[in-house]
């Protein structure tokens, strides 16, 4: 921000445009109270108006990342949050309860909590839970395939080839991740056909079309 002698304050690079256009004039008026300049004014900084910009910059930045903390309807909210929720950034698969960076500081200093398993912030945590025992399922059945819990492989899913979910979901993972790459090489050699296909009905096209001026 820049101020002229009638106290009229403008932004640096509006004034020197409206000023700009009163070059052959010779003559500088203020655009708010047509105030006349001879010669044209040096331009001083108002510092401040840049100083309460700058404070009300700040404010907005402030209020604009706030805003983007707490939890909107897509987002898994903080269950320990009272009042307005702020985003989750960990879901604990013991506690089966969300945590904001705040309220989860708990699981990374106290012992006990510190053994238990934090991952991505998940609307579902009870899909991990073994509905006939309530505990964790850690556990994949090969034999039934389905996840389960330890106390599962001591009836209904006893003897069966079972493997630790984590090994199986890490499995899984590199299959996908193959299948995913043999996809893509696919999908660029389909692209590589259809543009040798266009450029041979573009090489067609320029022959029927050298052809048909010929008399």
């Amino acid at each position: 921000p820049v101020s002229i002698s009638c106290g009229h304050s403008y932004c640096w690079d509006c004034i020197r445009t409206h000023w700009d256009g009163e070059d052959d004039k010779r003559i500088y008026s203020c655009p708010q109270c047509r105030k006349a300049f001879t010669p044209r004014p040096v331009l001083m900084k108002n510092t401040m108006l840049a100083e309460l910009v700058e404070e009300l910059k700040k404010t907005r930045l402030q209020a604009v990342a706030s805003d983007l903390c707490y939890a909107g309807t897509e987002d898994v909210a903080c269950d320990v949050c009272t009042g307005r929720k702020l985003k989750a950034v960990k879901s604990c698969l013991v506690c089966l309860v969300s945590y904001c960076d705040s309220h989860l500081q708990p699981h990374y200093n106290v012992a006990q909590l510190m053994k238990h398993q934090l991952v991505e912030p998940s609307k579902n945590l009870q899909e991990n839970i073994c509905s006939h025992h309530d505990k964790m399922v850690e556990i994949f059945c090969h034999t039934d395939q389905q996840l389960i819990c330890y106390l599962c492989t001591m009836d209904e899913h006893k003897g069966h080839e079972t493997v630790p979910a984590a090994a199986e979901r890490k499995k899984k993972q590199k299959k996908l991740e193959v299948s995913r790459l043999n996809i893509q090489q696919r999908i660029q050699d389909r692209q590589k056909d259809v543009k040798l296909l266009q450029q041979e009905l573009e090489s067609l096209a320029f022959v029927c079309w050298n052809h048909c001026r010929v008399p």
